[in-house]
Formats: structure tokens, C-alpha cells, sequence
């Protein structure tokens, strides 16, 4: 039986407190990850794409790779939504009475947050490889650029601190589950006793007299020399 203290929620049924949600650490790593997402993806779809003086197509600002600018819009509004889904799950976290419902919120910030830390791990080493490998950058918005790689790598760190928060908040509920399940009897109905008392048998007394009793030993006198014995006549 899962307690309803379990992950992440120590205060289960209790109300909610703005004050102090705010103040979470994974609150405010949370939020950070949310601007930088959006600083991504909204500085390659403004200016992302750039057309050459002699061409009217435009391309992508990073060596004109435009895989590379699809992959940070992508993954920039996956993170945005992510992270307002999972604002609005802390928050209600607490008041939920379900433990297993909690545990799968858990679960999928755990996921979600290990796997985006490498997928921005990967927009940092493609967004700095191909600007670096762009020769003519006449026209190209150098700030936008600069925008990408740096908040990519900023979201490394923030998405990293998510996975540790999650992490810490799995490991804690299932310790509680290992704890509760270890201390919890067979059948609810029926509560182990806190405390054993052994039962107590009266003491045996032998109140009885003995019947019987063994005379003291006397030795017996041969017959023969007895004054009234008499030998048979045959």
C-alpha cells in the first residue's frame, strides 16, 4: 500500500501555497528552461532565415543547413510546452490523492528532462560547429546566432538540474513505497500489535498430601531362628 506522501508530494491533501511553490528550486529551473526555449525558437523563426543578395530563397542563418534550424524550432517549442505541462503539474502535484498518479508525473519529468538535456546537448554542438563554418555571413543576423548557441547551452544546464530535481523526487518515492510496504501487515483489517505481551501461566503448586508413604526399612530375621516358628511334620 503506497503512502500518500510519496513522490514529491509531502504535503498530499494539504492546500496549495504560491509563496513557497515559487520559491522551489525546480520551480525556478523550470521557469529559466521555459524563457530559454523560447529565446531559441523564437530567434530562428524571426531571424533565422536569411535569402543571399543574388537569391530570393531563404536559408538557414547556420551554413545555410536548414535541418539545423528545423531541429531548434522543434525542439524549442516541445521544451516551451513541457515546461508549462509540467509547471502546472507541480503545482497540483501536492493535492493529489492518487499515488499512482503521482508516480507517473514523476516518471515523465524524469524521462522528458533526461532526454532533453541531450537533445539541447546536440542543438549546442550543431548550432556552434555550422556557425563556425559559415564563410559569408554578410546579411546574417550575427546576434540571432549568437542567441541560439548560447541559450542552447544555458538549457543544457537548466534541463540537466530538472533530471537531478526528478531524479531525487523518484528515488525519495520509492524508497517511501520500499519503506511503506515493508511496514504495512498482510491485511489492513488487521494492524500488526505495536507491542508483544507474553502470556502469563499460574504457577504449579503440589498442594497434595501423598498417600502413599514407604515404611522405613526394616531387615527381615530368618524364619528359622524366630521363637514361634515350628517346622512342618511330613
Amino acid at each position: 500500500m503506497e503512502s500518500s506522501t510519496v513522490y514529491g508530494a509531502s504535503l498530499a491533501g494539504s492546500g496549495f501555497d504560491l509563496v513557497k511553490f515559487i520559491k522551489q528550486p525546480q520551480t525556478i529551473t523550470r521557469v529559466l528552461s521555459w524563457v530559454f526555449a523560447i529565446v531559441v525558437f523564437s530567434s530562428i523563426t524571426a531571424e533565422g532565415y536569411v535569402n543571399a543578395p543574388n537569391q530570393s530563397e531563404v536559408k538557414c542563418i547556420f551554413n545555410r543547413i536548414d535541418g539545423i534550424c528545423h531541429y531548434g524550432v522543434g525542439i524549442g517549442v516541445i521544451a516551451f510546452l513541457a515546461c508549462a505541462a509540467f509547471l502546472l503539474a507541480d503545482a497540483f502535484l501536492p493535492s493529489m490523492s492518487n499515488a499512482q498518479e503521482r508516480k507517473y508525473i514523476v516518471m515523465g519529468d524524469l524521462t522528458l528532462s533526461g532526454t532533453w538535456t541531450f537533445l539541447w546537448f546536440v542543438c549546442f554542438c550543431l548550432t556552434a560547429d555550422q556557425w563556425s563554418k559559415t564563410v559569408d555571413q554578410r546579411g546574417i543576423p550575427s546576434d540571432a546566432a549568437r542567441a541560439v548557441i548560447s541559450f542552447s547551452f544555458f538549457s543544457i544546464a537548466s534541463w540537466g538540474a530538472l533530471t537531478y530535481f526528478a531524479l531525487v523526487r523518484f528515488r525519495q518515492g520509492f524508497g517511501d513505497v520500499i519503506q511503506n510496504n515493508l511496514e504495512a501487515p498482510a491485511d489492513p483489517a488487521e494492524p500488526y500489535p505495536t507491542t508483544y505481551t507474553p502470556p502469563t501461566y499460574p504457577s504449579f503448586q503440589n498442594d497434595s498430601k501423598d498417600v502413599y508413604q514407604q515404611p522405613p526399612f526394616t531387615s527381615n530375621t530368618d524364619p528359622i531362628g524366630q521363637s514361634n516358628y515350628q517346622q512342618p511334620t511330613y
